[in-house]
C-alpha cells in the first residue's frame, strides 16, 4: 500500500500560532505529536509530544528530578502559564526535529523504516508540483501496525524473514 492511501487528515499548527493553542490541540485530540506547518503550510517540524511536555518541566526539575517529589503538586499551574505568550515556534524545543516525510508513492515499509530511523510517532505525506509542496496528510504509528496486522504478512521484528517451510 502506498503512502497516499495510508495518510489521514492529521491536525496541525503553524510556527505563529500560540503554544497555547498548540497544548490545547495535543491534549484534547490526544495527538502523539504536534505537526508543525511553516507559513507556507510546509511541515516545518514533527514534535512528539513527551518532548513538548519536556518543554513545560522547570530546568531545575530536569537538573535534580528527586525536587519534583518535593515541590509536589503546588506548582503545576505555573507550567502552562509560562508558554501563555510564546508562539510554537518559542515553545518548541531548542533540538531540531526535522519532519519526516515521504512522497504519495513511497511503501508501507519505506514508511515504517523512516519512522523507526527518526523515532518519530508520525510520518508527513507531501506532494511536490509547480506551486510547490502540499501536504497530503499524515501516517500514524497506529495507522502503519493496523495495516500490518490486516495485510497479515507484517514484517517480523528486527526485519528478519519468516523461517523456509520444509520442502518449499
Amino acid at each position: 500500500m502506498r503512502a497516499h492511501d495510508l495518510a489521514e487528515p492529521y491536525p496541525s499548527v503553524t510556527t505563529d500560532d500560540p503554544a497555547s493553542d498548540a497544548a490545547r490541540l495535543l491534549a484534547e485530540q490526544q495527538l502523539p505529536a504536534l505537526l508543525v506547518l511553516d507559513a507556507d503550510g510546509q511541515p516545518y517540524a514533527i514534535v512528539p509530544g513527551s518532548q513538548l511536555v519536556r518543554q513545560l518541566v522547570p530546568e531545575y526539575v530536569m537538573e535534580d528530578p528527586l525536587l519534583a517529589s518535593v515541590i509536589g503538586d503546588r506548582h503545576e499551574e505555573g507550567l502552562i502559564d509560562a508558554i501563555a505568550e510564546l508562539t510554537v515556534a518559542e515553545w518548541l524545543p531548542r533540538r531540531a526535529y526535522s519532519p519526516p516525510f515521504v512522497g504519495p508513492d513511497a511503501g508501507a515499509l519505506q514508511v515504517a523504516a523512516l519512522m523507526a530511523r527518526t523515532h518519530s510517532p508520525l510520518v508527513a505525506v507531501i506532494e511536490r508540483d509547480a506551486q510547490g509542496v502540499r501536504l497530503l496528510g499524515a501516517i500514524t504509528a497506529a495507522r502503519l501496525v493496523s495495516h500490518f496486522l490486516s495485510e497479515g504478512g507484517s514484517p517480523r521484528p528486527g526485519g528478519s524473514e519468516p523461517d523456509a517451510k520444509p520442502g518449499a
